[in-house]
């Protein structure tokens, strides 16, 4: 049974990708052949891409869009706090983290971004940490979020955005509005890109999984099982699960763009299980999950994954273990450390197989 400490490992500070490339499918592009042992490593730019894919094949993006959700303000007693929106529940109502030197009181105002108030409504117990509040909007706070917030870039990321980041830390195909992350498989992906993969005769669909903000949080203990994975929202479409069907019955390969695409998709083939249907077939639909997928975990709807690195002990590294083998992605990532890849949201991408445990 694997541990906290066998997903570890050593990343030397520069490979963290701080900028995004000017070109998005100038990218490297890492594909691991594992279809024999040892994997077979080969170094492509991302811009190769459709020579990994064949005719008839279904690339299945997250078209979730992502908020201006990082706010700076002032309590009404003058105190600083910072808040991150983690999802929009309502037209007038989200729910967000505070950070204050003091617990905020229920039933208080923030000052935020200087321009407007909210109100502090209850700590979230059932579906969400205790650190993260409903908060009262004026008005709609979709609104209010895009015309004052601030792009959430992640913690690794140590500048602060600017008017490049605001292109870039966005999929050009981005539609729902709702996510605090990007899903940073899908920013390699540039129209003349997308345009060579339909003239290959490549399929395309999309699915919608608002990414939170709990992407970000450690898993801080050694024993997997006691990890509680935070919740996000995704929708799944009738024509998806028709697109995918008729993938299948072609002998073609489901590719999922990104671990947020993969985890949606098999959120909804564990749905349909659970719901007495064929645990192979997808039932539209939206939905929360809360899937932690891991090594031995039996992967229902998802032939080969395009993704980027992952940071050390995360969960994603854990779902990219249990997709294509744990040796092989510990090798993968070893190789791709020595020829100096560019590592997390910014950085480079790999093209992995799955691989049955």
């Amino acid at each position: 049974m694997y541990t906290l400490s066998d997903f570890d490992f050593k990343l030397p500070a520069e490979l963290i990708a701080q900028t995004a490339l000017a070109n998005r499918s100038a990218s490297r592009l890492l594909e691991v052949d594992n279809a024999r042992a040892p994997a077979h490593l080969i170094d492509r730019r991302f811009a190769e891409l459709p020579a990994c894919i064949a005719a008839g094949d279904l690339l299945v993006f997250n078209d979730t869009q992502v908020l201006k959700a990082r706010f700076f303000g002032n309590k009404a007693s003058g105190g600083k706090i910072e808040v991150l929106i983690e999802r929009i529940i309502g037209t007038r109502t989200a729910l967000a983290q505070i950070r204050a030197s003091k617990r905020p009181a229920v039933g208080s105002t923030l000052r935020l971004a200087d321009a407007f108030e909210v109100t502090i409504g209850e700590p979230q117990q059932a579906d969400a940490p205790a650190s993260f509040y409903t908060l009262h909007f004026p008005e709609d706070c979709l609104s209010l979020i895009e015309r004052y917030g601030r792009l959430p870039l992640p913690p690794y990321i140590t500048h602060a955005p600017d008017a490049t980041d605001e292109a870039r830390y966005q999929t050009v195909y981005a539609a729902n509005p709702g996510a605090v992350a990007a899903p940073t498989a899908g920013l390699h992906f540039d129209q003349a890109l997308l345009a060579q993969l339909d003239a290959r005769g490549v399929q395309r669909a999309t699915l919608t999984l608002h990414v939170g903000a709990g992407t970000f949080q450690p898993v801080r203990t050694e024993n997997l099982a006691q990890h509680r994975m935070h919740s996000e929202w995704y929708q799944i479409s009738p024509s998806l699960v028709a697109a995918i069907a008729r993938t299948r019955a072609a002998g073609r390969r489901v590719i999922a763009v990104g671990t947020t695409s993969l985890r949606a998709l098999e959120a909804a083939a564990q749905s349909s299980a659970a719901q007495g249907t064929d645990t192979d077939l997808l039932c539209a639909g939206s939905g929360e999950t809360d899937i932690f997928i891991t090594p031995g975990y039996r992967f229902r709807v998802v032939d080969q994954l395009i993704t980027n690195f992952h940071l050390p002990k995360s969960t994603l590294l854990m779902l990219v273990c249990a997709f294509a083998g744990f040796d092989v992605i510990h090798t993968a990532y070893q190789y791709a450390i020595s020829q100096k890849y560019r590592f997390f949201s910014y950085g480079d991408a790999m093209f992995l197989t799955h691989r049955p445990c």
